[in-house]
């Protein structure tokens, strides 16, 4: 998934999409525990995503932190 489609998601849909990741990167893990995957490389690409996932969560919440301060300081 590319940043820009990372940014098009809702907040709900970015907090789903890393409950499925997550669930997705424990599969992973242990297929390649049990017996090697073929491409283990689909670990590290599963990781990263969570990692923009995250950081797009984080950005959001910072966000609205700031916009909530902000809103508070005007009044």
């Amino acid at each position: 998934m590319k940043t820009s489609e990372i940014l098009e998601l809702s907040t709900e849909e970015i907090v789903s999409r890393i409950s499925e990741e997550k669930g997705n990167l424990t599969k992973l893990k242990f297929a390649h525990t049990v017996s090697a995957i073929e491409n283990p490389s689909r670990i590290s690409k599963v990781r990263k995503e969570i990692a923009r996932l995250n950081t797009e969560l984080t950005k959001r919440k910072a966000a609205a932190a700031a916009e909530k301060e902000s809103a508070s300081e005007t009044e």
